[in-house]
């Protein structure tokens, strides 16, 4: 059984939405993240989320567009994404940590213990 399960990925034409969704089947965490990595290019920060109070970080390129959110009792985050772009194509990874505390740092990947497979994201024009 898969830790970090992601879903919800698939292929949109420019303005559209998509809601993605990651299970976390075992692992105790405080924070989940986002993070997304088209072809030929370096793994980037989307969204993190503290999962106690809820406090997010966004990347700019984000903003205003997408919305993370958390179930506790699911023991999953959420990555609404809407008025989406063709830049925004690429593989959509889950991220989680043990680390117990929120920072401004949380986008960062390396702090980050477990991810998911990933799931496809893509934009036509």
């Amino acid at each position: 059984l898969e830790k970090l399960v992601e879903s919800g990925g698939g292929s949109v034409q420019t303005g559209g939405s998509l809601r993605l969704s990651c299970k976390n089947n075992g692992y105790t965490v405080y924070k989940m993240a986002w993070f997304r990595q088209a072809p030929g290019k370096d793994r980037e920060a989307v969204a993190s989320i503290h999962m106690p109070t809820g406090r997010m970080l966004y990347a700019d390129s984000v903003k205003g567009r997408f919305a993370i959110s958390r179930d506790n009792a699911q023991a999953s985050a959420f990555l609404q994404m809407d008025n989406l772009k063709p830049e925004d194509s690429g593989v959509y990874y889950c991220g989680a940590t043990r680390d117990p505390q929120f920072a401004s740092s949380d986008l960062l990947a390396e702090k980050y213990d477990f991810w998911g497979q990933g799931t496809q994201v893509t934009v036509s024009a």
